[in-house]
């Protein structure tokens, strides 16, 4: 499988959990983690007081000072009561975009 390929399957992956805002993201941060790791990443993950959410941290390369920080959040707003044309937790292609 190629590059675009791979990347085009991980970004499918990642649009299929369904980590709407009310519920649980355990299952992405669970596959984030895995991953990252064997990516050769050192992961932590910081579960809430309630263990259904978590925040996932990874430091990849060196043990110095400095660096690059990403940050973001994994939860989207529900989609309950929406006008959707497709499954919002399915990856579509139209015009050649995903």
């Amino acid at each position: 499988m190629d590059l675009l390929a791979q990347t085009s399957d991980l970004l499918s992956k990642l649009i299929a959990f369904p980590t709407v805002s009310a519920d649980s993201n355990l299952g992405l941060i669970e596959f984030l983690a895995d991953r990252l790791e064997d990516a050769g990443a050192r992961v932590e993950v910081y579960r809430d007081p309630t263990g259904t959410k978590a925040n996932l941290f990874a430091t990849i390369g060196p043990e110095v000072d400095g660096g690059i920080l990403l940050s973001g959040h994994s939860d989207v707003v529900p989609v309950t009561d929406q006008k959707w044309s497709s499954d919002p937790f399915v990856m579509t292609e139209r015009d050649n975009r995903l």
